[in-house]
């Protein structure tokens, strides 16, 4: 199991003493299959295989197949994707940059290095959150909230300077985002032995964000 994984889950659950080590290896290897398979093609018993536990032991620390899925996904959004994405993340919000495409930059080396080093849960979340309506609120909750504001902020401050057109600061985010994560996405899920040149691509993305978004100087747009 990763470092980071296995760190993650022995925090996680209720007690002072976090998770046992069954279900430490159960969510594990629930990770593993989940990321490789989907969850409807996955099998508990595949997975208490791979956690070395009979496939009773599962259905005794949750319910249903689902049951576990929550159980991974659940904290890792609360736990990694919300307050762990802020704290990373909060660096980059935080520096004053002079243009508008050095923000992007630094979005773009932050967020591909934190999609590196979490690809298989985000693989997870990826598979699962469009057929789960408490997944989907739970990300609206906990997620969206905490970068939304902050980057609304930046993205006025550009439009005040002139460097952004002037358009409505979350349809600005949406252009940026599409671009931004799509590439991440590809580059570490769909794709990733690709032989991507990351510094090459992000130069292009950015060009292409800031032609469509970037206020042309000297004269009205066309």
């Amino acid at each position: 199991m990763e470092p980071w994984l296995e760190s993650l889950l022995r925090s996680m659950g209720e007690g002072e003493d976090g998770m046992t080590e069954k279900q430490i290896s159960i969510i594990g290897a629930a990770v593993e299959t989940f990321a490789d398979k989907g969850f409807a093609a996955a099998s508990t018993s595949e997975i208490a295989q791979k956690a070395g536990v009979a496939e009773g032991t599962i259905f005794r620390h949750y319910k249903t197949k689902k049951d576990l899925l929550l159980a991974i996904v659940g904290p890792i959004m609360s736990r990694i994707a919300a307050p762990f994405l802020l704290r990373d993340f909060q660096k980059v919000l935080d520096v004053d940059y002079e243009r508008f495409e050095d923000f992007l930059r630094a979005v773009f080396h932050n967020r591909l290095e934190f999609a590196l080093r979490n690809a298989p849960v985000l693989k997870i979340m990826l598979h699962e959150i469009p057929f789960h309506p408490e997944l989907q609120a739970q990300f609206r909750r906990e997620v969206v909230p905490l970068v939304s504001g902050r980057v609304q902020q930046i993205v006025a401050h550009f439009q005040a300077q002139g460097q952004l057109v002037d358009m409505p600061p979350l349809t600005v985010i949406r252009m940026c985002v599409t671009n931004l994560a799509g590439y991440v996405l590809l580059r570490t899920i769909v794709m990733p032995d690709a032989g991507w040149d990351d510094e090459v691509e992000m130069e292009r993305i950015i060009s292409f964000i800031m032609h469509g978004i970037g206020k042309k100087q000297g004269g009205p747009r066309t």
